[in-house]
């Protein structure tokens, strides 16, 4: 009798932790490894911004060249020196 009941009781409590399956290990992973995705999408985001950034700074300079050849075009060229007349 003790036999069977202590037979009984191993058996159920295998099947009870065979039974149980790791999810909140299983989930932990999950965030985790979504956590790294956030991280590596943030990075190239960033990096993005910073190209951005980069092309604004080169779009103002070439349009300041831009300006100053105008302005140096608009303006009316020096006029030469008339001769003096006594």
């Amino acid at each position: 009798m003790r036999k069977t009941l202590a037979i009984a009781l191993m058996l159920t409590a295998s099947l009870g932790l065979a039974a149980c399956d790791k999810k909140s290990e299983d989930k932990a992973q999950d965030a985790n490894q979504h956590a790294e995705q956030a991280q590596q999408k943030m990075n190239e985001a960033q990096d993005k911004v910073n190209e951005a950034a980069k092309e604004n700074v080169e779009a103002a300079k070439d349009q300041a060249e831009s300006n100053k050849a105008a302005a140096e075009e608009a303006a009316p060229a020096a006029p030469a020196e008339a001769p003096k007349t006594n």
